[in-house]
């Protein structure tokens, strides 16, 4: 007997229906597995055969091919345990099965027949409802996250001899309903966070509203202790709340690298990613044997922080140049080619030297060799790729002292909506949402400048050996200060700033 069951394979932050077809012959012994399954799938056969003697059935010592189509695409995982022993059981007349064709059924099988969570169930519920499947049947802590998807049946279980019973005598499986529009609302400004906890700092602060409001790239130059990791650790708190739809992309990722607690649905906050200095390319990057999203990609729609960015290793820091720049990633292999969203905002820290003072501080043991290898670390096409360099100094022990609250992430936050309100009107017919994703175009018509404006970046561009990147950069900002003044020109001190704010620049940092 021939049956047809229907899962589904990952494929980038997509999904794609995959036919399960399971056929059971007479006379025969073997069983048989076809379709470009990995070894975790070939290994299902021991798992479904201890999982089905586990709740009183058994695979039958007859001859069982499986084939999983299409044929030429490579499937992986542990996944597709549940629905290959559905489609033996039915297959060999064990159970009835008149209304499988209907679900998506997916899930690893434990020994004993229980249900282990799997990755990527956003996308493949997303797929299975444009599919116009009824429904979708998966394991229990996975249901959360599929709930998300609306006009479509979701349906937790926690052992297989539930969906045996679904299908063979029609004992109804507990439908899954959330309303995770309701939870996205109420969740979406539950920062853990908050800049009124900052002492001092006024000029980082406002450097990091800058870089908020704007979508820029910004570096922290301090030395340690100075606040570097606290400043970026709220800035999440004065970006723009995600909307559903960078919910729904930001969510995706996440769930395909099995990132999604099972008391968790949609992610209503963007994402602070922080990888250890001693990351890998493949980690930070995304690929792999089997492709998965690298930490840029789980960064998505959110924070990017490389916490002291001299210490990771220079090949690390070099592959992030053409994200930076195109905001996806592309993992090519020899059959297949997958993309992962990567448009993040790259906040970095770093020590000004290697003693960990500035090169004009009377402390700094470090010498110009030391601190030539020190910079050297960081490439001048990266630092180009980072619009804003901000000095942080120590705090002063009156300003630690000091009782009063600073300025709250919500009053920062009112001034980035209102320039980021000014943004979105302004690229409403482009497919670009913020400054920092302006291209020369864009900078052409929208960064004009006065004479006085143009002759202080001249200055700026032959004192500083500023590159053609740089100067785009400075005139991103200073267009980002404008809109938090609510002004539609930018000033020559809007552009004094700017300039400002490239620290990295300045002749004593190439001593």
């Amino acid at each position: 007997m021939l049956i047809k069951i229907y899962g589904s394979a990952i494929y980038g932050v997509s999904a794609q229906t995959i036919t399960i077809e399971v056929n059971v012959d007479t006379p025969g012994v073997g069983y048989y597995l076809v379709g470009l399954p990995d070894n975790a799938i070939k290994e299902s056969s021991h798992r479904i055969s201890a999982a089905l003697k586990n709740v009183g059935f058994k695979i039958p010592g007859k001859k069982i091919t499986i084939n999983m189509a299409p044929a030429d695409l490579r499937k992986e995982g542990s996944a597709y345990d549940l629905s290959i022993a559905i489609g033996i059981l039915i297959a060999s007349g064990q159970i009835q099965g008149d209304q499988v064709s209907d679900y998506i059924i997916m899930g690893e099988l434990s020994l004993d027949g229980g249900l282990q969570p799997i990755k990527g169930i956003l996308p493949i519920a997303i797929k299975a409802r444009e599919e116009g499947f009824k429904g979708i049947i998966l394991p229990k802590q996975n249901t959360r996250e599929a709930s998300i998807v609306n006009q479509l049946e979701v349906y937790g279980v926690e052992n297989i001899k539930e969906v045996i019973d679904f299908f063979d005598k029609g004992i109804p499986l507990e439908r899954t309903e959330w309303d995770t529009r309701k939870e996205f609302q109420e969740k979406m400004n539950d920062f853990p966070f908050d800049f009124s906890e900052v002492k001092g700092q006024e000029t980082a602060k406002r450097a990091m509203e800058v870089a908020a409001a704007g979508g820029h790239n910004i570096i922290l130059i301090g030395p340690p202790g100075s606040g570097k990791t606290m400043l970026a650790k709220r800035i999440p708190s004065v970006l723009p709340p995600l909307t559903m739809k960078e919910a729904l992309e930001t969510t995706k990722i996440h769930s395909v690298a099995g990132k999604i607690g099972s008391e968790t649905s949609l992610m209503t906050v963007r994402p602070f990613r922080s990888p250890h200095h001693t990351i890998s390319d493949v980690a930070l990057v995304g690929g792999g044997s089997y492709p998965q999203p690298g930490e840029i990609s789980l960064a998505h729609n959110g924070v990017l922080f490389l916490d002291e960015m001299p210490e990771f290793k220079r090949t690390v820091l070099e592959v992030m140049r053409q994200p930076l720049e195109d905001r996806v990633v592309t993992i090519s292999r020899a059959k297949f080619t997958v993309n992962y969203p990567a448009s993040f905002m790259l906040v970095a820290s770093m020590n000004p030297s290697p003693s960990g003072y500035f090169p004009d501080d009377p402390n700094n043991t470090s010498t110009a060799f030391e601190m030539q290898r020190y910079m050297s670390k960081l490439s001048g096409p990266l630092l180009d790729r980072i619009d804003i360099h901000i000095e942080v100094q120590k705090v002063e022990f009156d300003q630690l002292s000091d009782k009063r609250k600073g300025e709250s992430s919500l009053e920062i936050r009112e001034r980035v909506l209102k320039a980021r309100a000014k943004q979105t009107d302004r690229y409403k017919d482009l497919d670009i949402s913020y400054n920092a994703q302006m291209g020369p175009k864009e900078i052409e018509k929208h960064c004009e400048l006065e004479e006085a404006s143009k002759n202080l970046i001249k200055q700026a561009m032959e004192k500083l050996n500023l590159s053609a990147r740089a100067y785009d950069r400075i005139l991103k900002v200073a267009r980002t200060i404008a809109d938090l003044e609510g002004l539609d020109n930018i000033e020559s001190d809007h552009i004094s700033e700017a300039i400002q704010y490239r620290s990295l620049d300045r002749e004593f940092w190439s001593v």
